[in-house]
């Protein structure tokens, strides 16, 4: 799965919102790109054994093995290693008063409380079945949104798509 998004995070206490724009792809089992366009520059990348957060205003890049990754279920499902039944409660939610005409939005509360998130909606498109939009809610009432746009489907990955090597000079924390 290769697509844009647009991330929009909401800080509530700080009434802040932060909107990213990028590219994505996903691959089965378990490899993610994110590439955050400028001037964010942020890169996350997983090649299915071990995921890395780089970001570019700290200078850090965080590298954890993808098992033990806080990463929340709802991003484990999109890399194909999640099983949404397993890992959530789910409700279906009505499309119109979620003002999204035309899919289904389903509603998943985590069955083992995660600091995480509290919440998480996948929004379907109801004439191709694929997600449209994530939107990951925590306790403290902030919101992560991701809108998939022209998805690509069974197109193979670019060479090179889940590797990243941190420019010189970053620190690198691992657990």
């Amino acid at each position: 799965f290769q697509a844009t998004f647009t991330q929009t995070y909401t800080i509530k206490v700080q009434n802040v919102k932060k909107v990213s724009t990028g590219t994505l792809v996903f691959e089965k089992p378990g490899k993610m790109s994110f590439r955050y366009d400028a001037p964010n520059g942020n890169r996350v990348v997983s090649d299915g054994s071990t995921i890395k957060v780089y970001e570019k205003d700290s200078e850090q890049l965080y590298e954890t093995p993808l098992g033990k990754s806080q990463y929340p279920a709802a991003l484990s499902f999109l890399l194909g290693k999640g099983q949404l039944t397993k890992d959530f409660t789910l409700r279906l939610l009505d499309p119109s008063q979620m003002k999204f005409e035309g899919g289904y939005v389903l509603e998943g509360t985590p069955k083992e409380a995660t600091p995480a998130y509290q919440k998480m909606l996948l929004y379907v498109d109801a004439s191709t079945s694929q997600v449209r939009r994530v939107l990951i809610l925590d306790a403290q009432g902030n919101r992560n949104r991701f809108d998939f746009s022209a998805p690509v489907v069974n197109k193979a990955a670019p060479k090179g798509e889940f590797e990243f090597t941190a420019p010189s000079g970053t620190n690198i924390v691992k657990p």
